[in-house]
């Protein structure tokens, strides 16, 4: 799903990503896939968010996954994700 407001929303992942990134496109199908509450936004059609996403991780690489207790991911592999979801 995709949220126009640039704060994480609480107790679900939120991804800052674009819908031309295939690494955004592969984190996308992994979270649907493994079924869990998930927020993107969208840093093509914002410099806010696209702002933030790079606060949030000090680069300006995509995805930018952000994990209910404040941790993030940037770019991770599908291994990545799943293994923090396992924790």
């Amino acid at each position: 799903m995709t949220d126009t407001s640039f704060a994480p929303v609480d107790g679900s992942i939120t991804m800052y990503g674009a819908d031309w990134c295939r690494d955004c496109r592969r984190t996308e199908a992994l979270l649907n896939d493994l079924g869990v509450e998930w927020t993107k936004i969208d840093v093509e059609h914002s410099a806010e968010a696209a702002a933030q996403a790079q606060a949030i991780s000090g680069r300006m690489n995509i995805p930018v996954v952000v994990f209910p207790d404040g941790s993030h991911l940037v770019e991770p592999s599908d291994d990545a994700v799943r293994a923090k979801l396992a924790v």
